[in-house]
């Protein structure tokens, strides 16, 4: 049974998505919190700095946020090719030039916010990626019959210059997928259209990106949510009203208690608590720890009061492969973004390596953001990379 609970409060609105009574995963979104990642601008580039091949753009914040040269460039797949070196960045902007932006990496308080003009404009079944002719398709459909389907439906429906990334929740799905590429790109055009108006001379907020409930409801496109139970009557109109914007969402049920804390149900603030420790025991006895720095977050994995009956290979491998089961929960718990790196307990077995780095990967496709394993360094170190699902928690 799958349940998202909203409890609004004075200042922030806290969001739990429950699976059989067990938290899965937790936002919590403050009133004064506005998320800008997803969000596109037109900009205007303030300074360009050619030594870092770099330039600052103003998209009508508080800080000017930052583009790199690749990101200007037009986008290339670069399985197929590579990037030229030789370009400058005065070359292909200049100041006061306007620039259609998208925010790729939120403002925090050292820094403004990282934009791209590759855009990346979300539906429910795929991904639009216009001015390019780049079509992708999720890598958790792993039927490779189901992918060449997937490619050539889309190949066959997207406008010329447009591309795609074709998502998890289109799979065995045709009429669907094709009234989601309409309804993108229908979006995309009144974007273009805005500002190409010549009348536009400052910065402005084009399209703002869903906020967590509503791309929490589509990326679980794969799944039946059962209940969403608010405590709120406004929370309640919002949600009825994408209801009634959205066909398939019609059956979805919203149930209001207004009570002073629905978060009461399945005794979820006990859950919380625990998910902000730094240890995290094992069934068998071993622990994972995890710190987050500002480069990265380090995962360690200690037998602690498990000793195992069996050889000290086995004892290691039974820990490594709880920690792995763990990890992923938590990852996706915590919305954990960025390199996240994993010091297993050292196993001499190259076959217990690779059913770890196996069962580490089975266990992140249940994740709903994207994660990309790259296997064991030299060092016998896990190096993995996942992307946030909410900007502010990182």
């Amino acid at each position: 049974m799958t349940e998202i609970i909203i409890q609004t409060e004075k200042n922030e609105k806290k969001i739990a998505l429950i699976e059989n009574g067990k938290l899965i995963e937790y936002y919590v979104e403050e009133k004064e919190d506005r998320r800008k990642e997803g969000n596109i601008y037109i900009g205007i580039v303030k300074d360009v700095i050619s030594g870092m091949q770099s330039a600052f753009v103003d998209i009508g914040t508080e800080k000017n946020s930052f583009i790199h040269l690749k990101d200007i460039l037009p986008k290339i797949d670069e399985t197929k090719e590579i990037q030229k070196e030789n370009i400058e960045i005065n070359e292909v902007v200049k100041p006061n030039q306007k620039l259609l932006v998208q925010v790729k990496k939120d403002s925090n308080e050292k820094k403004g916010a990282r934009i791209s003009s590759h855009i990346n404009l979300p539906g429910k079944y795929i991904a639009l990626l216009p001015n390019t002719d780049i079509i992708t398709v999720s890598q958790k459909i792993e039927d490779k019959k189901e992918q060449e389907r997937l490619i050539k439906l889309v190949k066959e429906n997207v406008s010329a210059g447009n591309g795609a990334i074709i998502r998890t929740s289109a799979r065995h799905k045709e009429k669907e997928v094709i009234e989601d590429i309409k309804r993108v790109e229908k979006k995309w055009n009144n974007i273009i259209q805005t500002s190409i108006n010549p009348e536009l001379k400052k910065p402005q907020l084009l399209y703002e990106s869903e906020n967590i409930i509503e791309k929490m409801l589509m990326d679980l496109a794969d799944s039946t949510i059962d209940k969403i139970i608010v405590n709120d009557r406004k929370i309640e109109k919002e949600l009825s009203e994408f209801k009634s914007e959205n066909n398939e969402y019609s059956n979805l049920n919203i149930e209001v208690q207004e009570k002073e804390n629905i978060f009461d149900i399945y005794d979820l603030e006990k859950q919380i608590e625990k998910m902000q420790n730094r240890k995290v025991w094992l069934k068998c006895g071993g622990f994972i720890t995890i710190d987050k720095t500002e480069a990265l977050t380090a995962i360690d994995v200690n037998t602690g009061k498990y000793t195992g009956n069996q050889n000290l290979e086995q004892t290691v491998y039974k820990v490594n492969h709880e920690a792995s089961i763990e990890i992923a929960k938590q990852l996706r718990l915590r919305d954990i973004g960025g390199i996240v790196i994993i010091d297993y307990i050292d196993m001499r077995e190259e076959e217990n390596k690779q059913k770890i780095q196996k069962l580490l990967e089975e266990e992140l496709k249940k994740d709903r953001s994207k994660t990309q394993v790259e296997g064991f360094t030299k060092l016998d170190l896990m190096e993995l990379t996942r992307k946030h699902i909410c900007s502010h928690k990182d």
